[in-house]
């Protein structure tokens, strides 16, 4: 499965981002979690499939969210999931 998704950005919350299918932009999006996500920045368009890598997400998880609800909220990473990535990537930390 593949999907153009619209990439949103929070200008509320640093890190929090809404991926939504394209064709239905943000209308299957509750208006509840709008108003607490903010105004949407798009952030990008992007061509999403199995085999793609996110930053920050499991694909597979997104593409699901997306088929199943309209959408895919990606939360702020928490401070100690943070601080685990550096630390994967530095072994000397």
């Amino acid at each position: 499965m593949k999907k153009l998704c619209s990439i949103y950005r929070s200008p509320k919350e640093e890190g929090m981002y809404l991926y939504v299918d394209k064709k239905n932009d943000l209308e299957p999006v509750p208006a509840e979690l709008l108003r607490r996500f903010g105004q949407p920045e798009l952030a990008m368009t992007l061509l999403l499939t199995p085999d793609k890598k996110l930053a920050r997400a499991d694909t597979g998880k997104v593409l699901g969210a997306i088929a199943e609800q309209g959408y895919y909220l990606q939360m702020p990473p928490r401070p100690d999931e943070i601080m685990q990535e550096l630390r994967n990537k530095n072994s000397k930390l």
